[in-house]
């Protein structure tokens, strides 16, 4: 089993950049494939990221391939989301979860996943 925190959230500029972390609890992070989604108000949470248990395959959604960055740092068990050009439509609670997984899989379904931290809001004024 493994917990999750999220931090880093804020309210920011359009253009802007910020870092999303989220820290995971358990000896066994390396063991599980990673993905980020976002909700915002009225809407569906939906895919934005996502990484293998190694780092060595990530897959993003269409809307913030080539301004979000994701990586993960096994020996510290944070995964970050790092997110550049930031627009009014990414305002959204930002959410990380887990799964174990020893593939190079990726999954972007929010049933794939079975661990989920508590969110943290992102929040981008024009």
């Amino acid at each position: 089993q493994v917990q999750l925190v999220e931090s880093g959230g804020g309210l920011l500029q359009a253009g802007g950049s910020l870092r999303l972390s989220c820290a995971a609890s358990g000896r066994t992070f390396s063991s599980y494939a990673m993905g980020w989604f976002r909700q915002a108000p009225g809407k569906e949470r939906e895919f934005v990221a996502a990484i293998s248990w190694s780092g060595g395959s990530t897959y993003y959604a269409g809307s913030v391939k080539g301004r979000f960055t994701l990586s993960r740092d096994n020996a510290k068990n944070t995964v970050s989301l790092q997110m550049n050009s930031l627009k009014p439509e990414d305002t959204a609670v930002y959410y990380c979860a887990a799964r174990k997984s020893y593939s190079r899989s990726l999954f972007y379904r929010v049933d794939e996943y079975d661990y989920w931290g508590q969110g943290t809001q992102v929040t981008v004024s024009s």
